[in-house]
């Protein structure tokens, strides 16, 4: 399984080691990313400032299976929508739910 790690702080940190201690695990990609991260994952190649739709193509274009959001910004920004919209499994609620 293919994951991809949103976010930049110790949460998305500790999501991280989890993942990448998994037996099931093939490859984990973080977006983006700190230097503390670096040696559980790849990074996704893709700005920081890019938009939902930009970091969607290019976890697609990677074959991410899962795509896990930590920061509550992204997630009531509605990152989760445009994800599932490109067809990517999301953990992480859609932006109405967020912003509660």
């Amino acid at each position: 399984m293919k994951v991809l790690v949103v976010g930049k702080g110790a949460r998305e940190h500790a999501l991280a080691q989890k993942f990448h201690s998994s037996p099931l695990l093939t490859q984990l990609f973080v977006w983006p990313g700190n230097a503390a991260m670096a040696g559980l994952g790849t990074a996704l190649g893709v700005a920081e400032t890019a938009d939902h739709r930009q970091l969607a193509d290019a976890a697609k274009l990677a074959g991410v299976d899962l795509v896990v959001v930590g920061p509550e910004t992204p997630l009531s920004e509605g990152m989760a929508d445009v994800l599932t919209a490109k067809g990517l499994p999301v953990f992480g609620p859609k932006q109405r739910a967020a912003q509660l």
